[in-house]
This record gives structure tokens, C-alpha cells and sequence, in this order.
């Protein structure tokens, strides 16, 4: 009990670490602006949302976690991931790198009773962002174009599937006031495999209301996104974000594991800036 305690929490942690990382630290390019080699803090986040699209229950989480930047010209953790850039230009930019979800007990899906949990997730892949625009110096238009192979963390590691995410994303930095905004569009595409490891019933465990089920490749759910953020000093930021997603119009909206058309995800956190490095660089 005490080693299933600690996996959860090592887990949770860091699945929360990559969460807060993606949605609290992706910023426009604001050309001429120069940007710590490194940042290093505290986050703390609290969530709450289903537990996969079209789920019925929702999970909650919240927790202090570590919190870095790195901006090398390689090497780095910024930009909304954590890996290497491989070239980067005025409108495109080409990198590898991981993304994370948090893990969902079985226990908290009532749907799901009896099937194996849904671990914590890394998706590990490549990444093109396309400047389309830049409306203002200190706003972007970009599309980005994920695609991530999808490992699951319970028990040890297994491979998952693969996913595809495309998404129109409009960031302002500076609103006014320390404010700034991020709006998103997206597609998220799964694989037989990765759909299957959502949506699927596997026969033996089928019951008298969960019937057998074979998942299909494709659209797994539209998604909408809304993240502000608030800039209380040059140490402390805070951020909200609501994220909707319209799951109904999946391929797999026929399963017995998906209960809804629609759902939401809200969280709010805030980010202490402990340190910073003195060498500035063009990010």
C-alpha cells in the first residue's frame, strides 16, 4: 500500500508538472525581446474535468510541483514542451518533445468498474508551429501540428497508440494591466490503438450493461480552449484556463464507455518565480 501511495503521488506530480507546463507557459514570440536562459519555481494547479472525453465522472487534482524553463537553442523546456527544437525560423518552427495527462482510477469511472485503470499518460513526438500571423508585436496567430506516440504509465510502461492534434491557437500577450489571453481550436485523432484504449471493451469484460466493444481509428473530439493569465509581479503569475470538448462528434461516441456529448475542464494555478539566469537570450 505504502509503494502504490508513492507511485500515485510520483505520478500525479509529474503528470501535474507536465500539464501546468503546457498550459500555463506557452507564450507569443515578441520579436526583439530577449528571455532568461532559464526560469526555475514553484506551481501550484488545481483541475477538475473528466476523466477522458465523453466520460461521465470527473477527476480533480491539485498539488505544488516543481517548475523550469530552459530556453537553449537546443535543448529546452519552453514554448509548451519539454524537448529539442530542431529549426526555427520567422514563420516556422520544428521540435521533439513530450506532453502528459493525468491517470484516472477505475474506482473514479464508475463506467469503467472492473476494467484496468487509465495510468498517466506521456505522449512523446514531433511538433511543427506555423506563424500564420502576427495581428500586434506581442500577438500570434499559429497553427500547430502534434503528433505524439502515446505511452502509459501503470505497473511499468506500454505503448499506447498514436495521436494527431491539430490546432489553431491566437495568443496576446499583453492586454493591459499584466494581463494577457490565449484562445485554441483543435482536432484531437487517435489510432485504432489509442481509441481502442479509451473507448474499447474487450470481451472478458463485457457485463449486462457494458457490452463488447471495438473501437475505430479516428476523430476522437473537437476541442475549445480559453486560458488567461495575470502577471502580479515580475516573480508571480497566475493563470485560469476552461477547456470544452465536443466529444459527441467522435467516431466512438457509440460506446458503452462514452456517456457524453459534452464536457468541461477548468483549472486555475499560479507560478512563483524563485530564480532566473542573468544571461539573457532570443528565444
Amino acid at each position: 500500500m505504502i509503494f502504490h501511495n508513492l507511485r500515485w503521488l510520483i505520478t500525479t506530480a509529474l503528470g501535474l508538472s507536465v500539464f501546468t507546463f503546457s498550459h500555463a507557459q506557452s507564450e507569443p514570440d515578441v520579436e526583439g525581446v530577449q528571455k532568461p536562459l532559464w526560469e526555475a519555481g514553484l506551481a501550484g494547479f488545481g483541475l477538475t474535468g473528466p476523466a477522458y472525453p465523453g466520460a461521465n465522472d470527473d477527476i480533480g487534482r491539485g498539488l505544488v510541483v516543481p517548475w523550469f524553463i530552459y530556453r537553449g537553442p537546443v535543448w529546452r523546456a519552453a514554448g509548451g514542451t519539454v524537448g529539442a527544437r530542431v529549426s526555427k525560423n520567422a514563420f516556422a518552427e520544428f521540435d521533439i518533445g513530450f506532453s502528459g495527462a493525468l491517470r484516472a482510477s477505475s474506482d473514479n469511472v464508475k463506467v469503467r468498474s472492473g476494467m484496468p485503470e487509465l495510468g498517466f499518460l506521456l505522449e512523446f513526438g514531433p511538433r511543427a508551429k506555423l506563424n500564420l500571423a502576427r495581428p500586434s508585436q506581442d500577438s500570434v496567430v499559429r497553427l500547430e501540428l502534434p503528433l505524439r506516440g502515446v505511452f502509459e504509465f501503470n505497473s511499468g510502461v506500454q505503448y499506447r497508440g498514436l495521436t494527431f492534434e491539430p490546432k489553431l491557437t491566437y495568443d496576446k500577450r499583453d492586454l493591459g494591466r499584466g494581463w494577457g489571453f490565449s484562445g485554441s481550436l483543435g482536432l484531437i485523432y487517435g489510432d485504432q490503438q489509442f481509441n481502442q484504449y479509451l473507448y474499447g471493451v474487450p470481451s472478458q469484460y463485457a457485463t449486462s450493461s457494458r457490452s463488447a466493444y471495438t473501437a475505430k481509428a479516428g476523430l476522437i473530439t473537437p476541442r475549445a480552449q480559453l486560458t488567461l493569465s495575470h502577471q502580479l509581479n515580475s516573480d508571480v503569475r497566475m493563470f485560469a484556463f476552461t477547456r470544452t470538448d465536443f466529444s459527441g462528434k467522435g467516431v466512438n461516441s457509440d460506446s458503452p464507455l462514452h456517456l457524453k456529448e459534452r464536457g468541461t475542464a477548468t483549472g486555475l494555478g499560479v507560478i512563483w518565480t524563485l530564480g532566473r539566469s542573468s544571461q539573457l537570450v532570443n528565444d
